[in-house]
């Protein structure tokens, strides 16, 4: 088999045993026929060190034809990152190939993560109109995503005989199928609760639209809010309130972890809350509270000079 038909194996690998979005399989897909178009269809067994250093210098150098720029540090990454995970899944199935171990990643300065200050977050927590049953359900939303650092797919997934309001508690299923137990906050539990009271109906979905049609085949599935749909809910209040930040769920997610290690929580509970499968992820985080916490020490020193 060449090189096209293994690609093609992977992205199915990706979609059905490791339960891949499709945008992610998307990206691999973008990522992969890069290597493709440099290397040409050629047998896995080809792969050695001096074609991933041609590679390498191949991508330093590509300058996209329509904006003239060439790639980011940072993106070069991802393109030795998706090459390296076709590789080590090449090697699950036994083709004789270069080790996924012997792809190394260029140093690369670390993305600074969009994270909300305290103000800016009760503000945004407290933007709905609750007064009106769609400003409560925006409500129960923003509460959730900072109180669990649930990924917006994860949210827009969660059904009504999910949560545990009492115990405030519940398991879900992340990337790749992984589950774990995410635990909500008191406040997040009271506005899940006014959320679902205010409700006339008795559909599966946890988060569902109040206009258009309702269709209440299949449980309410079509009533389902998508990601997209929270994602412009969101969007929505962050421009409402003129925020700085353009905070997005993503954004919520950022403030839930930073918020969790600026308390004292170890980096590999953070880990396990948010469902990263590697500690590296989660340690982004470590940079902004890190900096934060110097930040304090030089303002508390300034403070104290005698």
């Amino acid at each position: 088999m060449t090189l096209s038909a293994f690609i093609t194996d992977f992205l199915e690998y990706l979609e059905l045993e490791r339960n891949c979005s499709q945008l992610t399989i998307k990206n691999y897909d973008h990522y992969l026929k890069r290597f493709l178009t440099f290397a040409g269809d050629i047998e896995a067994k080809a792969i050695d060190l001096n074609m991933i250093r041609k590679y390498r210098l191949y991508l330093s150098r590509f300058t996209d034809p329509k904006t003239k720029k060439g790639l980011k540090r940072i993106t070069q990454n991802y393109f030795m990152i998706a090459l390296r995970a076709f590789l080590r899944y090449l090697a699950r199935i036994d083709v004789d190939t270069l080790s996924p171990e012997k792809v190394e990643l260029g140093d690369s300065d670390p993305r600074p993560l969009k994270v909300l200050g305290d103000d800016q977050l009760k503000s945004l927590l407290e933007a709905p109109d609750t007064t009106k049953k769609d400003g409560i359900r925006d409500r129960s939303i923003l509460e959730t995503l900072f109180s669990t650092g649930l990924r917006v797919s994860e949210l827009a997934s969660l059904n009504t005989n999910t949560i545990n309001l009492t115990r405030r508690e519940f398991g879900i299923i992340g990337k790749g199928g992984k589950m774990r137990v995410v635990f909500i906050s008191d406040s997040a539990a009271d506005w899940l609760q006014k959320s679902l009271d205010v409700r006339k109906d008795s559909f599966k979905p946890l988060f569902i639209r109040f206009q258009g049609k309702v269709d209440p085949s299949n449980n309410g599935e079509a009533m389902r809010l998508s990601t997209r749909s929270i994602e412009r809910i969101v969007e929505k209040y962050v421009k409402n309130l003129g925020l700085p930040v353009k905070a997005t769920p993503h954004t919520l997610r950022h403030s839930f972890a930073t918020d969790l290690l600026m308390n004292g929580a170890d980096i590999r509970s953070v880990q396990e809350m948010l469902g990263h499968s590697n500690i590296s992820t989660t340690q982004i985080y470590t940079h902004v509270t890190n900096t934060h916490l110097k930040d304090v020490h030089k303002a508390f020193h300034s403070g104290n000079k005698d």
